[in-house]
């Protein structure tokens, strides 16, 4: 399969984003809680039995009266916090999640690669190349970009630039999708760690 083919980008599509799942849960079970406990209030004010909190008449002349409660900043607010809230849920919706996941062409085929994967190859390249111990060398990998921090034994000197270029040309092999941007930091010891 090349990664052209349709059933195979779906493959790797599905193995790079996370389903909407977890959220889907909470908000289902909630909006069925609230249900079950109406129509518990229902059934309690039919039989002419004392309700568990509200009857659904006095709450129904609650919501209705709500526009013209005081004060008028409060309702407000509520509001703006219940649009928050279905804005929060439609991207939620929407949006598609990421996991720590990328694709990597190779050989005109595709491979899911594992974001901890790529840190720690790119931070052993940089050790292999650099002579800094792979343990003085921090690797962060997100969706768009990497952070590496290197931090040189006392008395050695290592500039940014090189080790820029390492990196880039240690992702460009991986040809990543979608391409990484690199930050790359040299942290110098300390006079203190020098002694």
């Amino acid at each position: 399969m090349t990664t052209t083919n349709p059933t195979f980008r779906r493959i790797i599509r599905r193995e790079t984003h996370s389903p909407r799942t977890v959220p889907m849960v909470i908000v289902v079970v909630l909006l069925i809680l609230a249900l079950i406990y109406v129509g518990v209030e229902i059934v309690l004010a039919l039989l002419r039995q004392p309700p568990l909190l509200v009857s659904p008449v006095d709450a129904w002349a609650w919501v209705t009266a709500l526009p013209f409660l005081q004060p008028a900043s409060a309702v407000l607010a509520g509001g703006v916090v219940l649009a928050l809230l279905g804005v929060l849920l439609i991207v939620l919706g929407v949006k598609p999640g990421r996991l720590a996941r990328h694709e990597m062409t190779w050989d005109g085929r595709a491979v899911v690669i594992d974001n901890g994967v790529i840190a720690s190859a790119v931070a052993q390249r940089v050790s292999d190349e650099t002579g800094v111990a792979r343990d003085d060398i921090t690797v962060g990998v997100s969706h768009r970009s990497v952070d590496v921090a290197v931090k040189p034994a006392p008395g050695d000197s290592l500039d940014v630039a090189p080790v820029k270029q390492l990196v880039e040309q240690e992702l460009s092999s991986y040809q990543l999708v979608p391409p990484l941007t690199t930050r790359v930091r040299v942290i110098q010891p300390r006079e203190s760690d020098v002694d």
